[in-house]
């Protein structure tokens, strides 16, 4: 894996390098052979002092970008903890089909052998059972946050979107990622005013 170390308000240090490198190579086992980390390190990024350095990897790896950010008291100890975020990431990644022509090619393949068997439905047994419907619904507290905290978290948790009470106007919205690596917000307005 190549690495790309960047610093702010932080001096690089050969041992802090070593460190680093030797850390990310943690990643090696699950990441592409071709991947690549861009690792960002931040001295006083925050006042409290258990929280006071903060590391940013981005991780490219196999044509997917996946991004951790954590804080800590030292830049190993945010490394560290970001790390074990890295890894649930890629994990979850390589556990998803990747393509959606693959999962079609595996539904045809299930056809087909159904077809084999002489059980296939009928056309009307397959439109009845594709009706839609809830099948779970969640509910959570909403904590007004800003923005900049719901994409924070919303890369915490390696989600696509996230639903936030807004603390500026305090208003339910969407926030989603884009394809091209920026946000989108989503507002709903309720009877076409603001």
């Amino acid at each position: 894996m190549r690495t790309t170390l960047k610093a702010r308000n932080l001096e690089l240090s050969d041992r802090l390098r070593t460190q680093v490198d030797r850390k990310l190579r943690r990643l090696d086992r699950i990441a592409h052979p071709d991947a690549e980390a861009t690792v960002e390190l931040i001295a006083n990024a925050s006042r409290a002092n258990d929280s006071s350095h903060v590391a940013e990897v981005t991780l490219v790896t196999n044509g997917s970008v996946m991004r951790s950010v954590s804080a800590g008291a030292t830049p190993i100890a945010a490394i560290d903890t970001l790390l074990d975020k890295l890894e649930r990431q890629i994990v979850r990644a390589k556990e998803k089909p990747r393509r959606t022509h693959l999962r079609a090619a595996d539904e045809t393949q299930d056809i087909l052998a159904r077809e084999a068997a002489g059980s296939v439905a009928s056309d009307r047994e397959v439109e009845r059972e594709q009706v839609p419907s809830v099948v779970r619904i969640k509910r959570f507290d909403m904590v007004p946050m800003f923005e900049e905290d719901a994409i924070a978290r919303m890369e915490e948790l390696g989600h696509a979107f996230f639903v936030f009470l807004n603390a500026e106007n305090e208003r339910i919205c969407v926030l989603y990622a884009r394809r091209d690596g920026t946000y989108g917000l989503i507002e709903p307005v309720v009877g076409g005013g603001r």
